[in-house]
């Protein structure tokens, strides 16, 4: 079983007194103390491994002097406003006033945790790419950590760590004991992790890069230059899952990024899909994603750009489930997704927006637009996979779409030449086309709030492939505070434009 060690003495003892003598109180029963958050003016909290909530340490508030006693007793504070303790794995965050002042700190306990990757033990010694992805605090860092000892200690391999914050190897110029024999390299500036990446493959020669929390686009750049190197690359990024990272426009080329691709008629047909659809742009820079449910649980993506392309075909990838059992043997199962979650082909894990069912299926409706925008009814038309096309022609119509302001005008000109039905819109908008073809050719619809949500979706993974604002249909104020929470979940900006009962969403990059 993993074997954790912690050094809690180290980072108690740079508390205020009152406080350190609270915490030396504690029972070695009570739960593993995780976090220390003291705020100037209130009572000290702490948090506990395993635990969301805080929990009151004592009455007497945080004064000046107490924060002080700790700085003093720390190492300096980086531009990204951390520090540590010489040796040690411990972090120690600063909140600061408007006049730079320290108002308040965070202080997380550090841990190395030797055999946490047992279970990951068998990739580890391949040389393929390994991605960590997990909540914040579940971990990823304790596992990097760990591979780069294995990988340098155990398994002989020329390692070099970058180090932004001294997170994986601890304050101070002597790394902590817990990378092993891998070599350090701290980065000065947080903005500069990705130079120092590159540095490292130039100057140092190794066999393997450890980097932790690749956050920025240049940090992505520098992670596929080094892989196109040969060398073996292993990191941790923020998100959850694998699906997250593909949604994320700054690190989705990790995995190979997205794009929008335009099929031929004959293609798209073969495929079954309408002719605009999303595939990965590169090979992914990581070979393998770990997504680390719970400390002893994994999912592993083996075939990163496997699992890709089944996303982008809009259903689930398979994934190994490894689980850590108490007495330390490993469990592999291989979790086949549920046939009940399969989708028919969008985007990732967006259902498919209103796909229309016609009576007669194998009939092709012709659509004749006078005074609409044809290429904005070819959209729609690709969008909601339509059995239709356009027809210049009215005599050939199956139904016309027009403009209430062009109702006169087209019933004098066009009237007598076709009984085909004539569907009015308010305007000339994609929006509001793709309303009055969604509802003049489907009979059951899903409910207003699930398919508003399922537009905005598709919207924002297509914004993220091809950068074009993409304008939904207007919707009630409630459905559109929901759209603009989506498209801010994607990093996406969003507005409203637009009266009542017509304002609608906008949604497009920053």
């Amino acid at each position: 079983m993993p074997e954790a060690a912690n050094d809690l003495d180290l980072l108690i003892g740079v508390l205020p007194t009152h406080i350190r003598e609270r915490l030396e109180e504690r029972g070695p029963d009570e739960p593993e103390l995780f976090e220390v958050v003291l705020d100037l003016g209130r009572t000290p909290e702490v948090r506990f491994r395993g635990s969301t909530g805080l929990h009151e340490l004592c009455q007497q508030p945080v004064s000046e002097q107490d924060l002080q006693h700790i700085v003093a007793r720390i190492g300096e504070f980086g531009d990204d406003n951390r520090a540590g303790i010489e040796r040690t794995l411990h972090r120690i965050s600063a909140i600061r006033n408007r006049t730079g002042k320290v108002v308040g700190v965070t202080c997380r306990v550090g841990r190395a945790i030797y055999g946490t990757i047992d279970i990951l033990r068998d990739i580890v010694e391949d040389t393929k790419g390994i991605l960590l992805m997990g909540r914040p605090g579940i971990g990823k860092t304790t596992m990097l950590r760990e591979m780069a000892r294995v990988s340098a200690t155990e398994l002989g391999r020329r390692v070099v760590v970058v180090d932004t914050s001294n997170e994986i190897g601890g304050d101070g110029d002597i790394p902590h004991p817990a990378i092993g024999r891998a070599r350090r390299m701290q980065v000065p500036h947080v903005a500069e992790q990705h130079a120092i990446m590159i540095e490292a493959v130039e100057n140092h020669m190794p066999e393997v890069i450890v980097i932790d929390e690749i956050g920025t686009e240049a940090e992505a750049l520098a992670a596929r230059t080094i892989a196109e190197r040969g060398v073996q690359l292993i990191g941790t990024a923020h998100g959850t899952t694998l699906e997250n990272l593909l949604m994320n426009p700054t690190l989705a080329d990790l995995v190979g990024g997205i794009q929008a691709v335009t099929l031929g008629d004959d293609e798209a047909r073969r495929r079954g899909t309408q002719k605009t659809v999303l595939e990965r742009k590169a090979p992914p820079t990581f070979d393998v994603v770990v997504e680390i449910l719970e400390m002893d649980k994994l999912a592993v993506h083996h075939d990163v750009a496997e699992s890709v392309d089944v996303l982008l075909r809009g259903m689930e990838p398979s994934r190994e489930i490894r689980v850590r059992r108490d007495d330390g043997q490993v469990e592999k199962r291989q979790e086949e997704p549920d046939e009940r979650t399969q989708r028919s082909e969008v985007p990732l894990q967006f259902t498919q927006q209103a796909i229309p069912t016609v009576k007669e299926e194998d009939r092709v409706h012709r659509i004749f637009p006078y005074g609409i925008s044809r290429d904005r009814v070819q959209r729609a038309i690709e969008e909601l996979h339509l059995p239709a096309l356009i027809t210049k022609d009215p005599k050939e119509a199956d139904m016309v779409i027009t403009l209430r302001a062009h109702q006169r005008r087209f019933s004098n000109k066009h009237r007598a030449s076709t009984d085909a039905p004539v569907f009015y819109v308010r305007s000339n908008t994609y929006s509001q086309v793709y309303g009055c073809l969604r509802n003049a050719f489907s009979r059951e619809t899903k409910s207003g709030e699930e398919e508003a949500l399922a537009e905005a979706k598709s919207a924002s993974l297509r914004v993220l492939a091809n950068g074009e604002a993409m304008e939904l249909r207007p919707q009630g104020r409630h459905i559109r505070k929901m759209q603009h929470e989506l498209a801010d979940e994607h990093r996406l900006v969003s507005r409203s434009v637009g009266r009542d009962p017509f304002r609608r969403v906008v949604i497009e990059r920053p």
